[in-house]
């Protein structure tokens, strides 16, 4: 009796994980450059049962299996692109990208799902490539996010809306004079002087080949380990991605507000399901010690 209990309470623990992860997405749903989070359920490994030591003569024998409850493994986010929308500010940027890896087997493209993800026959799971505005985080770390609502400061730094300093590709800060209006900025970040033509300075765009293996930070950004950093295929944009970086626009977020809203409901549904069986079991064990026991 107490397993089904455990098995239940595990239950509800992971639908309100599954619960939490869906608000955050709701919560989120107007942030620029926001990836859509998905909680990973799985169910822990089943026990099998066999009958030993019972009637004289008889040998052992299996009943059958028995499962032990469900939990939220993970939280996986969902590195696809969002819609792009005009503002009009130059202030703004955009990362519009599409890239593809070749299959060694087949020589064509690999054919990434609606996740940006792709599971081969052998288990082996290759994510679409991404790029991302690199960024100072606040341990001093590279920190990588798609969110371009940047501003320049008063010493003439680009920074995001949450104060982390915008990286160049030559790894230091962009350190503008004057406003976003004397500059020009092309698709792939060069940004050049109104005035004189001149370049002065690039915005860095780098190219994570397995975005799967990144991490959130908080406040729109990711970080790779230093233990991953190879097998993620960090590297700089190269002339031959598919990438574009667009002024006065700003990248939404990839939630599905309706679909979201389903999941809600169903998560709800399947904690309230739980619920009503933990309560059987605790009044069958009320039973079992209050008037069974007095027997």
């Amino acid at each position: 009796m107490l397993r089904g209990l455990y098995t239940a309470a595990s239950g509800m623990i992971t639908q309100q994980r599954r619960h939490d992860t869906i608000t955050q997405n709701i919560a989120n749903i107007n942030t620029p450059g926001y990836k859509e989070v998905e909680s990973i359920e799985r169910s822990f490994p089943e026990m099998l049962i066999s009958l030993s030591g019972g009637d004289q003569g008889q040998t052992s024998r299996q009943i059958g299996r028995i499962n032990t409850g469900v939990l939220a493994e993970e939280s996986v986010s969902v590195n696809v692109q969002g819609d792009v929308r005009q503002t009009n500010s130059l202030d703004d940027f955009a990362i519009v990208s599409e890239m593809n890896l070749p299959n060694p087997a087949t020589g064509q493209n690999i054919p990434f799902d609606a996740s940006g993800k792709y599971v081969a026959d052998n288990g082996t799971i290759t994510y679409r490539p991404q790029a991302f505005f690199a960024v100072t985080g606040k341990d001093g770390e590279t920190g990588y996010t798609r969110d371009g609502n940047f501003q320049l400061d008063g010493a003439g730094n680009l920074r995001t809306s949450t104060g982390n300093a915008v990286l160049g590709s030559n790894g230091n800060p962009v350190t503008l004079q004057g406003s976003m209006s004397d500059y020009n900025v092309d698709s792939r970040g060069v940004i050049s002087s109104k005035q004189t033509g001149q370049q002065v300075g690039q915005i860095g765009i780098t190219v994570v080949n397995q975005p799967g293996l990144m991490t959130r930070t908080g406040d729109g950004l990711f970080q790779i380990s230093a233990a991953n950093t190879a097998e993620a295929g960090v590297r700089q944009l190269q002339a031959a991605d598919n990438v574009e970086l667009r002024q006065g626009y700003l990248e939404g977020s990839t939630v599905d507000a309706a679909a979201s809203m389903v999941e809600l409901s169903a998560a709800l549904r399947a904690y309230e399901a739980n619920q009503k069986i933990v309560q059987f079991y605790d009044k069958s064990l009320d039973k079992t010690v209050n008037d069974v026991g007095r027997v």
